[in-house]
């Protein structure tokens, strides 16, 4: 009977803690997958693991370089980043013809039955140096429409809108500074800040 209590109550322990926790996805299905290989003796599936894959895949096939299109993962599941010099004409929000294939093997593999839980949320990211023109008064404008532009591609090759949010950040994430210590511009940097940041995670 005290064997059963002790039971019990950690159980009842680790239920308050996973409620009050938040789940990351990715370390989840890491864990998950070491706990069913190494204690269980089987395989479990793995969709973010089989996803990054195939993505990594689909940007190998069509001889994509890093530099172009990074392939990570965040807190909450995957993340592709497009370079934002590479993808779209300079101040506009046009996407190259010759990258427009990227884009429709992506939304290929994203329309695979077994992706089809997961959430797409696209955000656009500028550097700091301001813009001012008839179609982009301000960076914003001009983020807003190039994560849109790469929406509107997905679901044209047949995605889901209701899988889909488009976010246009401007230069208020910059992944690396803009500027050095004076003040003055650093262009190597700001072209990294240039982006489109796809995240693909889990309902």
């Amino acid at each position: 009977m005290s064997y059963a209590d002790m039971i019990t109550l950690l159980l009842s322990f680790f239920v308050l803690l996973i409620s009050m926790s938040h789940i990351d996805p990715v370390k989840f299905e890491k864990v998950q997958g070491g706990m069913a290989r190494d204690i269980g003796r089987h395989q479990t599936a793995q969709p973010l693991q089989e996803l990054k894959t195939e993505m990594g895949s689909v940007l190998r096939g069509l001889n994509i370089e890093d530099d172009k299109v990074s392939l990570g993962s965040d807190q909450r599941g995957l993340v592709l980043e497009l370079d934002g010099g590479t993808f779209f004409e300079p101040a506009s929000a046009k996407l190259k013809d010759e990258y427009l294939p990227v884009i429709s093997k992506m939304a290929e593999t994203l329309n695979s039955p077994r992706y089809s839980a997961f959430q797409i949320e696209v955000q656009g990211h500028t550097d700091d140096t301001p813009i001012n023109t008839p179609s982009f008064p301000s960076n914003w404008e001009l983020s807003a429409a190039r994560a849109t532009v790469v929406v509107r591609t997905f679901i044209q090759n047949g995605v889901d809108p209701t899988r889909l949010a488009a976010e246009g950040l401007a230069d208020t994430r910059p992944k690396v500074s803009n500027r050095d210590v004076s003040g003055h511009p650093l262009s190597a940097n700001q072209a990294i800040n240039r982006r489109v940041s796809i995240h693909i995670f889990p309902r």
